[in-house]
């Protein structure tokens, strides 16, 4: 298909403390005991995308995920691992690999996006529209947990995240409008000439921008050369090439138009003419081509690009691991209703429990739950909706639910977890109870203490 793809991984994210360390960089965050890179990796292969560059920042980062990659993904996939530093921003790194992008064509996909939409299908949609980007659009996710820790409670209310405003033409297939997050609560200013051509617009606050791109490579490197103060794809380059298609500024024969500010003239007569073509053809997604051809009577020609989205099915799952919040639900729904993206097989009880594990005397494993590879129980536990990772040693008496406990983990007697994420080689000592909180890695939790809405970290030395 010519299309190279540009995997954005991130490496230590300060969203993500303390879950992520220079020992687990954000690419290698688990998700049922996989880390989050697999899913979007094995999506791109499955599509038959398989020249990727990942970007990850910082060089220790980089290294131990091409060291994985490199494990887990021999004779597969070709990878080129590339290291820029942080905080450069997704533009930024675009900018940072620009010499090593050669194909006709980019698809840019965060490495934290877990999905079982085929990339493969946007970038054929790109190729249809012979646009200049598409983006991927798909249903806003939920977040939250689905029950509570408490017998016979009220199951709590899944909230929506934080919306876009997204803007589409009649036909849907088309992206006029994007507004993300501080902007979503400020007025819409939406340029003249995309309502004049489109006649219509549907404004939707229930979708998201999945971080899902093809671009032309020509355009996408000439508008980060040109606009080296764009910092982002999702809050500069992707609104600029969206606000800009109608009086495009790229690849004029090196003559840069003006952005639109809003405020030209027209007449009725010209407005009408070109409202009443865009509904005569309203079947018909080519109001960029309606638009150039009413206006080649004018004085000056606009040139026009498009701007394309790709709306992922409902029945699609997707959703991106970039808050602590999101780790926990993401890794809640591999194990629960999207679990056909867990790549393992389920149980009769609807869960997964590996053979080397060991459980104790009335020690139960609830339906939606994982337990990891030589992890042993002990008797009289509870675990409820919740991963826990390998070679992990849980004692007698223990409850666990709507958690997350990585690897080589070990929890005392009696110790209860809730709505908690546990980092690997943890030491929870007997008789402690943790309520929605984040223990970082190596922490040691005190016997008979308790802790609720609290993230616990080691000092750095």
């Amino acid at each position: 298909m010519d299309f190279q793809v540009v995997v954005l991984a991130g490496g230590t994210s300060k969203e993500l403390v303390p879950l992520v360390s220079k020992e687990v960089p954000k690419p290698l965050l688990p998700v049922a005991n996989r880390p989050v890179l697999s899913y979007v990796l094995e999506q791109l292969e499955l599509s038959n995308l398989k020249d990727l560059i990942v970007v990850v920042e910082g060089e220790d980062a980089a290294l131990r995920v091409g060291g994985w990659i490199s494990g887990a993904y021999v004779d597969r996939l070709h990878v080129e691992v590339a290291a820029v530093p942080e905080d450069v921003g997704t533009a930024g790194a675009l900018r940072a690999i620009a010499r090593h992008l050669t194909a006709k064509d980019i698809l840019v996909v965060s490495g934290d996006l877990v999905s079982d939409v085929p990339p493969g299908a946007v970038a054929a949609a790109h190729r249809r529209h012979d646009a200049v980007v598409t983006s991927m659009i798909c249903s806003t996710p939920v977040s939250g947990p689905v029950e509570s820790g408490s017998v016979g409670a009220k199951d709590k209310i899944k909230k929506p995240r934080r919306f876009n405003i997204i803007g589409l033409d009649p036909t849907k297939q088309f992206l006029l409008y994007i507004a993300s997050g501080a902007e979503v609560e400020k007025d819409l200013h939406i340029a003249k000439s995309i309502l004049r051509a489109v006649g219509q617009m549907d404004i939707q606050a229930d979708l998201m921008d999945a971080h899902m791109y093809a671009f032309k490579r020509a355009v996408l490197l000439e508008v980060l050369e040109q606009k080296q103060n764009f910092h982002s794809l999702r809050h500069d380059v992707l609104p600029y090439l969206v606000r800009t298609q109608l009086k495009s500024e790229i690849l004029l024969n090196g003559t840069p138009q003006a952005e639109e500010n809003g405020h030209d003239k027209v007449t009725s007569e010209s407005n009408q003419t070109i409202i009443s073509q865009i509904l005569a053809n309203a079947s018909t997604p080519r109001f960029h081509e309606v638009y150039e051809s009413i206006q080649n009577g004018s004085p000056t020609v606009q040139r026009t690009h498009k701007c394309c989205a790709y709306i992922a099915s409902n029945s699609k799952y997707c959703a991106r691991l970039n808050s602590i919040q999101a780790f926990s639900d993401i890794n809640r729904d591999v194990i629960g209703e999207a679990n056909h993206l867990s790549g393992y097989s389920f149980s009769v009880h609807n869960n997964i429990i590996h053979p080397s594990s060991e459980l104790g005397s009335k020690t139960t494993v609830g339906p939606h739950c994982m337990l990891g590879e030589g992890s042993l129980m002990g008797d009289k536990c509870s675990v409820k909706r919740s991963v826990i990772g390998r070679h992990c040693r849980i004692g007698s008496n223990v409850k666990i639910v709507n958690s997350v406990v990585m690897d080589h983990v070990t929890l005392g007697d009696g110790s209860s977890i809730q709505g908690s994420i546990v980092c690997s080689n943890v030491q929870i000592q007997e008789r402690v109870v943790l309520k929605d909180c984040q223990i970082g890695a190596g922490f040691v939790v005190s016997a008979g203490s308790e802790h609720k809405g609290e993230s616990l970290t080691r000092k750095e030395k």
